[in-house]
């Protein structure tokens, strides 16, 4: 698949996320999520498992050739990965939490990575019917009730909103929003945060604790393919598949990349995790 082919991929990726969403839903309207526990003691439901089920048939189905990473698959050992130049990035359901808690805040993403960078992307909300995609070299949409329309994250300039996390609350986080003295909060769950700044509503997302690559590839690309840039504590962009751990650094999402954002990050316990 070369590179101008990446757009044409959207419209099949973003089927495949709508019909892994309408999977997720059957469950969730249910009485009983079936919650199970994971070795590292977050919640598993039956809607991830089905919701993975169906994305991983139908990716074969696009292209066996194409290996596929997801937070529901099967482990992959970093030696194998290493020899990827590109790979499927899923994370079947982000938010478990938010689905447990009804709110509505949950996402099913799915990122296409090549050379470490996600080139294609797809953040579909099943409840909320609201799905957000990009392709490297165009633009960023949000389609909701049908419509689609462009989007684009908006210059940073004061008061700033930030947005933060519906389920962490970190000490580092409080100092970046005492840093922003005047400032306005969304707060929000799974990777709607991201697509919030990818759609011009917020300017920042500061994120400090454990996250995986899945969490993040695919509101990456619909970010960055609107202008704004997820980046490290050192403010270089995420890049994916670099090392054996599939855990991110910390990081902050950001809509306007040229505002100088080393005052409000300078200074913090930044963990690199990699």
């Amino acid at each position: 698949m070369a590179e101008h082919d990446w757009q044409g991929w959207l419209e099949p990726v973003k089927a495949l996320a709508e019909q892994a969403g309408d999977r997720i839903m059957a469950v969730y309207r249910s009485a009983d999520f079936g919650v199970e526990a994971k070795d590292d003691d977050t919640p598993l439901t039956q809607a991830d498992r089905a919701a993975h089920e169906a994305i991983k048939a139908g990716l074969s189905g696009l292209d066996p050739a194409i290996p596929q990473l997801s937070e529901e698959g099967e482990d992959i050992d970093p030696q194998t990965r290493a020899g990827w130049q590109r790979y499927w990035l899923i994370d079947p359901l982000d938010g478990t939490r938010e689905f447990i808690k009804r709110n509505g805040e949950f996402t099913v993403n799915i990122a296409l990575v090549d050379g470490g960078v996600p080139v294609l992307g797809v953040v579909h909300a099943p409840d909320l019917g609201v799905t957000w995609g990009a392709a490297a070299g165009s633009g960023a949409w949000r389609e909701a009730e049908g419509e689609r329309r462009a989007i684009g994250a908006r210059p940073a300039e004061p008061p700033l909103t930030a947005v933060v996390s519906r389920s962490h609350r970190e000490a580092a986080v409080a100092d970046i929003l005492e840093r922003l003295g005047d400032y306005r909060e969304l707060s929000v769950g799974s990777s709607l945060k991201i697509c919030r700044i990818a759609e011009g509503e917020a300017d920042l997302y500061p994120r400090f604790g454990p996250t995986c690559e899945w969490d993040t590839g695919a509101a990456q690309c619909v970010l960055e393919a609107a202008g704004g840039q997820l980046m490290d504590g050192q403010l270089r962009p995420l890049r994916y598949n670099t090392g054996p751990s599939l855990l991110n650094p910390d990081f902050v999402a950001v809509g306007d990349p040229g505002f100088d954002w080393r005052p409000i990050t300078e200074g913090l316990p930044w963990e690199a995790r990699r």
